[in-house]
């Protein structure tokens, strides 16, 4: 698997850009502290390693395995960051929202057929359940690790439910446009643990 140069650039601009909205959004604090010129550098640098651990992970991951699985299927897939969204993501993190559109990949080549489309984009939430697994470990462990254990399930949990919605352009109208009980099965596992691990964790 290959990256060009304008991949790796988009990868590393989304993965940072996604550390810096959510360490704002995880701690209102700091937006305050930046805006008196007061910001804590060492509550900030905590916040920001812990986001860029969990959130930046699950969604890059999340688009990592879309161009796997579509270089399997023969297609030339490239990721490429929405330097406009993640804009914004920064200026909803500093006011206090949940906002995260970094970009996608894109893939083109062959044609293929409904089911191949529909394993590129079940690819994405399938990873976030496996790193959900990953994480669950670390949320007994206390500390800083257990701070990464249950940020990086929760919101691994969000993305493979957020994403299994058959809409517009997340990945479950594709899966639904592939196979309806492929489609109910992704869907009732991954919005079920959604539901599970934020009632569990942030209830």
């Amino acid at each position: 698997m290959r990256f060009s140069r304008r991949e790796l650039r988009d990868l590393a601009v989304a993965w940072l850009a996604l550390g810096v909205a959510f360490t704002f959004f995880l701690n209102n604090g700091l937006a305050q502290g930046l805006l008196y010129g007061r910001l804590p550098v060492a509550e900030a640098t905590r916040t920001f390693v812990l986001s860029l651990l969990t959130v930046g992970v699950g969604f890059l991951l999340h688009e990592l395995a879309h161009k796997v699985v579509a270089i399997r299927f023969g297609q030339v897939a490239e990721f490429r960051a929405d330097y406009s969204m993640l804009a914004l993501a920064i200026f909803a993190g500093l006011a206090g929202f949940l906002f995260a559109a970094p970009g996608a990949v894109y893939h083109g080549g062959r044609p293929i057929s409904d089911r191949q489309n529909g394993l590129i984009a079940l690819a994405g939430p399938v990873t976030n359940v496996v790193l959900i697994a990953v994480f669950l470990p670390l949320v007994f462990a206390g500390g800083l690790l257990g701070s990464v254990g249950v940020l990086g399930v929760g919101i691994n949990a969000l993305l493979a439910g957020f994403n299994m919605i058959p809409f517009g352009p997340l990945d479950g109208r594709k899966v639904l446009a592939w196979s309806k009980p492929v489609f109910a099965l992704s869907f009732v596992v991954c919005a079920g643990l959604a539901a599970v691990v934020v009632f569990v964790l942030f209830v």
